[in-house]
């Protein structure tokens, strides 16, 4: 049965439940507010519902809604796949092999090639191609680092992710590939964009619905790759 890639609406008129947790002595502040955030969270609930892996596989539904970046039959690379919704995507949206990889272990997909691996190890990536069997048509990147609550730091640090997806980009893309990332926005993302522009016919911006409001990632979509 296929499942449901329509994003969220916000319509139907009911009105919305929302759950409070009690305080409790063995969670901390964080920790609380996160499990009242998930818990009233549309998109967790539609998650579980539908079978995706998580709520970032609305993300990518809704990218590809907008700039219809995933054909059918094409070659799939997801750097930072776990646990695996976007690779999940991928498929449902007719990619004819994907290949997801990440430094944690994924639970087997059904149709999907899964490598526990640094994405810049030569040898994964050597692996990863195999696996598609060949170069990738389009190459997905959610890489987010573990944060540590300070803005500044976890804004470099998830631009050099991208930094280095884009690097990966350059390297494994064919002539016409797409490329799509995560950036957090907060300035030092903008030195990104002029390589970027110079490797690819087009460059947009784009915050999916399914990105939390007070997030500030945004995601970038690279067509028309050139060699």
């Amino acid at each position: 049965m296929a499942k449901d890639t329509s994003s969220i609406g916000s319509g139907g008129g009911g009105r919305t439940l929302t759950v409070k947790l009690k305080k409790s002595a063995g969670r901390s502040v964080a920790s609380q507010r996160w499990l009242t955030r998930q818990l009233n969270d549309p998109y967790v609930a539609a998650a579980q519902k539908g079978g995706w892996r998580s709520r970032a596989a609305f993300k990518l539904i809704e990218l590809d809604d907008r700039f219809h970046v995933l054909k059918k039959g094409m070659r799939v690379l997801d750097f930072g796949a776990a646990p695996g919704g976007w690779v999940q995507v991928a498929l449902e949206r007719g990619a004819g092999s994907v290949v997801g990889v990440d430094l944690l272990e994924i639970e087997p997909i059904p149709r999907a090639h899964l490598i526990k691996g640094d994405a810049t190890d030569p040898e994964v990536q050597k692996q990863a191609l195999e696996l598609l069997g060949g170069p990738p048509d389009i190459l997905l990147s959610d890489m987010a680092p573990n944060t540590s609550g300070h803005a500044a730091t976890d804004h470099v640090r998830i631009v050099a992710l991208a930094e280095m997806a884009l690097e990966l980009a350059f390297t494994l893309l064919p002539p016409g590939g797409t490329f799509v990332t995560k950036l957090f926005q907060g300035g030092a993302e903008q030195h990104l964009l002029v390589p970027m522009k110079k490797r690819f016919a087009t460059v947009r911006h784009a915050k999916p619905p399914a990105s939390r409001k007070e997030s500030s990632e945004l995601y970038v979509v690279a067509t028309g790759f050139r060699d």
